[in-house]
């Protein structure tokens, strides 16, 4: 009967998801991009495996488990996990038990002729009369509250709370995916940096050469003064650049620290030079991008709560049932308190209906149908911007990878010149202003050269956080919810389906 009377009616509307309107590919996919299916390499995986680097693998690990902004959005998720049960125990009746011991005097003023509650007589004689003025009751008593979920209110809040938890988990997955995607981009930018300080060191080792040879030069009298200082001057400068670009490397390291939940004094990255070239990231189809960002996984929920909540609203304006049932045990006798004579039980129910209350009800669905209003245009904006992330580091690879060839291409160049005029300055056929613009040529070349590198790893990453890295959307139901996988480097967390 309760199960019928909580599925009787449900008031509000039922939840479709909002429409969007996607393109079947994205603008600036390059020619042959391969389309990634379902099971690929950056779906439902540790998409930093695809660098092939194990020391920022290692680290991914650390920042899933000891990150506080992940650790703040897990513990979010999980008060969003426990509403639904709280929600969810207004299907079924409360129970109340009470057992009490009461010491009763009855005045003696009360009259020949009255009575306790256990009917003892009671009268006003003197001492030894056999009459009762005191007396002792126990009781046992337990009382059921119930309010049948007519017209679905429950059931909506409900959803709502489910609604509400999905949302909390792809919040909590697009945390991870920011968290981690950071930590990438701020190692590579760190690994950049390693690059530009061999750059400098080698600068600076190339400028002590020049100068000497300026020094020898100007000892055999072919070069002036002014040539030793122009060249003194220009080791000094690289030498401080190269002491610079430590601050900088030292700042990526402290951050790289405290986004896996450790003081910067704690971790020391060894300086490694190595190749920054991006990995072929395959592609997914544009219309897939609504299922694997988190964040729109999370702004699609927020539009079922607000739909659910509605119903909640609307619901408000039935009226409402509650069925109470009392029952127990009470005498003056302990021994026999469990007796039939002693027991006592009663039932009964009311009906309540709101008349008026000066548009209270009226003005908390408006409120209701503005949020879900709002949590639609949200929605819609989300994917706007998910589709601006991803064409925006689409145009970044596609033109910084032209960039990079053309440029590694100008290094080569720069090095053949500067070979060639440092020979001829050496055989005074060349000036040494000559010798300056070439050395700096070469090294501004080469510097950028490493930032084209910086920011083709950076655009690289932040591709496979548009596409929405290894974030898959599950279901929550309220008979389970354990389902969610949201992808972890050493742990695996899960919520719900």
């Amino acid at each position: 009967m309760g199960l019928f009377l909580q599925n009787a009616c449900t008031v509000g509307p039922n939840y479709a998801p909002p429409c969007m309107e996607v393109p079947e590919q994205f603008k600036e996919a390059p020619k042959g991009w391969k389309f990634a299916c379902p099971c690929d390499a950056i779906d439902r995986g540790p998409w930093w495996e695809m660098f092939h680097d194990p020391l920022l693998t290692k680290m991914m690990c650390r920042v899933g488990t000891y990150n506080e902004n992940i650790a703040v959005a897990f513990a979010q998720y999980q008060q969003a996990r426990v509403l639904i049960d709280q929600n969810s125990a207004a299907f079924y009746p409360l129970v109340f038990g009470d057992a009490s011991i009461t010491e009763q005097k009855v005045s003696s003023s009360g009259g020949i002729g009255s009575t306790s509650p256990t009917g003892a007589v009671i009268g006003t004689s003197g001492k030894g009369s056999g009459f009762v003025d005191k007396f002792t009751t126990y009781s046992i008593s337990g009382t059921a509250t119930w309010v049948p979920d007519l017209w679905g209110s429950v059931k909506r809040m409900v959803e709502a709370s489910i609604a509400g938890a999905q949302a909390s988990a792809a919040q909590m997955a697009a945390v991870t995916l920011s968290m981690q995607g950071t930590l990438a981009q701020t190692y590579f930018q760190l690994r950049a940096a390693d690059l530009n300080q061999k750059i400098l060191d080698d600068t600076v080792i190339d400028y002590r050469k020049t100068l000497q040879i300026t020094i020898n030069r100007y000892n055999a009298g072919t070069a002036q003064r002014l040539d030793i200082l122009q060249a003194q001057s220009q080791l000094d400068t690289a030498i401080n650049a190269s002491q610079d670009n430590k601050i900088a490397r030292a700042q990526f390291e402290h951050a790289i620290a405290v986004l896996m939940g450790m003081l910067p004094e704690c971790l020391s990255i060894k300086p490694i030079i190595q190749n920054l070239t991006p990995p072929c990231i395959p592609g997914v189809i544009a219309s897939t991008l609504l299922e694997r960002r988190p964040d729109i996984a999370q702004a699609e929920r927020l539009v079922a709560e607000a739909n659910a909540n509605i119903g909640v609203a609307i619901a408000a304006f039935f009226p409402s049932i509650t069925i109470t049932s009392t029952g127990g045990y009470q005498s003056t006798d302990l021994s026999k308190l469990f007796s039939a004579p002693a027991s006592f039980w009663s039932i009964g129910g009311q009906l309540m209906q709101t008349i008026y209350d000066g548009g209270v009800l009226i003005a908390k669905k408006d409120i209701a149908c503005a949020a879900y209003n709002q949590s639609i245009a949200n929605y819609r904006q989300v994917v706007l911007s998910a589709f601006q992330n991803v064409e925006d580091n689409l145009v970044q690879l596609r033109i910084l990878k032209s960039e990079v060839r053309v440029q590694a291409d100008a290094v080569d160049k720069a090095a053949a010149a500067l070979k060639i005029i440092i020979n001829q300055y050496r055989v005074g056929t060349a000036q040494y202003s000559d010798v300056i613009l070439a050395q700096n040529t070469l090294y501004a070349a080469r510097q950028t050269l490493v930032n084209l590198k910086s920011r083709q790893m950076v655009a690289a990453v932040g591709l496979i956080m548009a596409l929405g890295g290894g974030f898959h959307m599950c279901d929550v139901s309220a008979a389970g919810y354990e389902e969610y996988v949201v992808t972890c480097p050493c742990t695996e967390q899960t919520a719900n389906p």
